[in-house]
This record gives structure tokens, sequence and C-alpha cells, in this order.
């Protein structure tokens, strides 16, 4: 009898079409496929009942948090390799969608010898228990208030001390903004902060609303160096207390106000100027049209909005899309990414006059890198922090988005809108450069 790996990328080959782009080791150490990069593990039988039982993305999510599939060697080497199966682009003749289609011909009479030796291989069994780390945050409608707390919650709140690990002292948890690829992540950080209350033209005495605040970085940049009245709101109960310690450690409680709430339950407009910075993808297409225009009401006339949102590309079919069914379970439950045409457009629905539009996909890719290096330099105390399934989930994905920016996958912007009062007078000099800074 064949071995298990040589069986497996048989087997794979057949059904999606074109060999595996990257060597294979299965559970009884048998290796088949190109040397001298990276190494596919199949540590248990387990991977594939659970491929069985849930064909495609999830079944291979799964297998990975739980530990039963593996990389040894440079993870980013192995997902490029297999980005063709996982992120080609045509739905027609991805591999990614021949993966689905053949995974559904097994179960055609003309599939069944491939159908019997998947299940050979992986063993007889009951389908395994998904990994704790799976997100349940069903209960309730789509962004409905109790879902959208319990999907923050899933996410956000899993010790401040890991964030500490991954992040760096910045605790900033967006894309830095780089002036030079080898500057420091805090460096970067700091001038990406500076930059968005440049482009708000902060100045002292004013109030500004950060939407989506997490561990407080921006109100208190905001705070300290330019002197405003800030209220940060997030729906994390641990982001809000450890934003709260570093307001009132840096002597800033009379300026800063951190509050567990909604964008939807704020009830004390008008703000001189507010940013949401990595926020958005939380809001929910049904809920973005509303996002907006709580924005535009809760902003004085003449103020300015700041937006910095990741965006997907455009779809040839928009009905037809999907959230990533890993990000979904593990990493943002209930997130969604939209282009960022459509996101200019429900803001200037929403009454807003967009003035600018930065692409900074690069930057965010360099961040990505910096804290996965954190997490791999510091793998023992991020798994103690969590879990081996949590960190497993982190690394992956923050891996697989910095190959995602890299390649244009996927974008990131900063939208700069304004509330444009009657008369048209917005208040932005003529220049860009001049209100950049």
């Amino acid at each position: 009898m064949a071995d298990a790996a040589g069986r497996i990328a048989t087997l794979a080959e057949e059904v999606l079409g074109t060999p595996l782009p990257i060597r294979v080791r299965a559970w009884d150490h048998s290796e088949t496929g190109p040397p001298g990069g990276p190494t596919l593990v199949i540590r248990r039988r387990r991977a594939l009942r659970r491929f069985l039982w849930r064909p495609g993305e999830l079944g291979l999510a799964r297998a990975w948090v739980a530990g039963d599939l593996d990389v040894e060697g440079d993870l980013y080497d192995a997902l490029d390799r297999l980005s063709g199966l996982l992120w080609e682009r045509d739905p027609a003749t991805a591999p990614r969608s021949r993966l689905r289609t053949g995974i559904q011909a097994l179960r055609d009479p003309g599939l069944r010898t491939a159908a019997r030796e998947m299940i050979a291989l992986a063993g007889p069994g009951l389908p395994p228990p998904p990994p704790r780390e799976e997100a349940r945050t069903t209960l309730g409608s789509l962004h409905s208030l109790r879902r959208d707390r319990k999907a923050i919650s899933h996410h956000y709140d899993v010790g401040n001390d890991f964030y500490e690990l991954v992040l760096g002292p910045s605790m900033v948890y967006s894309c830095a903004y780089w002036d030079r690829a080898d500057s420091t992540l805090e460096d970067a950080q700091r001038a990406k902060l500076d930059l968005v209350c440049r482009k708000l033209a902060l100045r002292p005495g004013q109030r500004l609303l950060d939407v989506g605040c997490g561990w407080g970085s921006m109100v208190l940049h905001a705070a300290r160096e330019y002197g405003v009245r800030a209220v940060g709101i997030t729906l994390s109960e641990e982001q809000a207390a450890y934003a709260r310690k570093r307001i009132a450690d840096a002597g800033l409680t009379d300026q800063v106000e951190i509050r567990v709430q909604d964008y939807r339950e704020v009830p004390d407009g008008p703000y001189d100027a507010i940013s949401s910075i990595g926020m958005a993808e939380h809001v929910g297409a049904v809920r973005y049209a509303e996002y907006t225009a709580i924005l535009h009401r809760l902003l004085r006339p003449g103020g300015r909005l700041l937006n910095h949102q990741i965006a997907r590309r455009p779809q040839p079919d928009e009905e037809a899309y999907h959230v990533d069914e890993f990000i979904d379970r593990y990493v943002f439950p209930d997130g969604e990414l939209a282009p960022v045409g459509r996101t200019v457009a429900q803001l200037e629905e929403a009454g807003f006059e967009v003035r600018d539009v930065e692409a900074i996909r690069e930057h965010y890719a360099l961040t990505l890198r910096r804290w996965v290096a954190n997490l791999e330099r510091s793998w023992t105390q991020g798994v103690r922090l969590t879990s081996p399934g949590r960190a497993r989930v982190w690394r992956l994905y923050m891996a697989a988005s910095a190959l995602s920016f890299e390649r244009n996958r996927i974008g990131v912007n900063q939208v700069l809108a304004v509330r444009t009062p009657e008369g048209g007078a917005s208040g932005l000099p003529l220049r860009t450069r001049d209100w950049r800074g």
C-alpha cells in the first residue's frame, strides 16, 4: 500500500486538477512533493476527517486551529505557494472553486473510488468537534446591538497582555504609517495617529469622538499633542479598562472619557471631529447607511470625519460575495469588507463631502509583518497568555492578511470627509499638502 503522503497528493491532484505546489508530510512520516521549501504537515488523520465532514475552507481552518495541520518552514512562502488554491480571483477557473466542486464530485458514481480512498485515509469516526476558539455569535439578528457586542468580545476580549505582546507598546491595532520600511513599529504608529490628527485639523479645546477607540491610543495622542477634549467608545470591557488606566496614568482624565458604548447609542453631539480607525469593518452592509447617517448627525457643520477602513476588491457578481469562513468563525465574526467606492458613495449619500482618499495598503503589509514577528519571537508566552489554538489563529490570519495586502487582494484607505455647511465653505485649504502637514 502506498504511503499516506503519496496517496493524499494523488487524490488532491485528481480533485483539484493540478499538482500540489507544496511538499506534504503525513502522520506516518511519509513525504512527497517539491523539495527545498516549506512543508505542509498533516499530523493526524483527524485533519482529513474534518475536511470530509466540512469540505472546503472551514474544514481546513478547523484542522489548522486544532493543530492537526501545520506548516514547517516559512509560513509566508507556504501561503504564497497555496495562494492559487486559496485566493484565485476568477471564480470560474479558481482551484478553490474546483476544490468545492471536486468534493461534491466525490459523491458522483464515477468518482466513488476516490471517495472510498479519502474515507480510508481519514479513518472511521464521527465529525470531530470544532476547536473551542471557534466563534458562536449567532444569537440575535445580524448586527443587532447584542450580537455585535458578542462578536467584538470574541476578538478583543482575549487578554490585554496578549495584545501587548503582538502590538507592542503603542497598543494600536490598525495600519501604521511608514516613512521608511526600517522604521520602528512604534514610530510608524505614532506617525499614523499624527496623520489622522492633522487631517482632522485638530485644535485645542475641540471635541473629538473616536469610534472604536481600542486601548485609547488615538484619544491619548490627540489630547496630549493637540489639546482636544476626546471621547472614545468601544464595546470591549477589557479595552475600556485598559484605556482608562492609561488615561489616568497620563493625567488626562479631565480631557478624555472612555465609554463602553455602541456608535448607535452616542447621545451628545455635535463633535468638531470624528475618527473611525479600523472600526467600520464591523458595521456590516445592512447597517452601513445607518452608520454614516449617525456620524453625519454627530458632527457639527464644517466638522471633519476620518474613516480608516479595509476594503476588498469589487466582485463581478456582488451578490455572490461571501466572507471567508476562517475569518468569520475565528477572527472577526460578522465582519464585512466593502469596496472603497461603495464606502465613498454611502458617505456622500449620508450628506458628507468626500475630500480625499489615501490608499495605504503597503503600509498595512509592513504593519502585519511586524505583528507576526512579535508573536513568533514570543510564541511560548503568546500561547500561555491565550491558548495554542488562539495563537495559531492570530499567526495565520496576520500572515495571510499581509500577503493579501501585498498582492492587492485587499486594500486599506483613509477617507477624509466634511459635513460641509450650507454655502459650501468646506474649511479646507486649497492644497492637500497644507492640511496633511
